[in-house]
């Protein structure tokens, strides 16, 4: 199941500030993050699925990357960021 506009406007909206905002770094890290939930749920069910598997891996890589940047640039974006995602990091 893919990810809802409605969810994805919401999540613009919150980590954004506004919803023209898509291109932030705490929009697309919140953005990939609910893909990636999506995902996982997607591969508990369907262990076999290798294509969904890479873009898995390919979106974890992603999200990787811009939390680097971020933490680099403004850590303390990053940190509140982490926490409102609960990401273990």
């Amino acid at each position: 199941m893919a990810v809802t506009t409605k969810a994805k406007k919401e999540a613009i909206k919150k980590f954004g500030g506004s919803e023209l905002n898509t291109g932030s770094v705490q929009t697309q890290v919140a953005l990939l993050t609910l893909e990636i939930n999506e995902l996982t749920k997607h591969l508990v069910n369907n262990p076999k699925d290798n294509s969904s598997k890479r873009g898995l891996f390919q979106k974890v890589s992603k999200r990787k990357s811009l939390l680097r940047y971020l933490e680099n640039k403004d850590i303390e974006a990053y940190r509140k960021l982490v926490k409102e995602l609960n990401l273990r990091n």
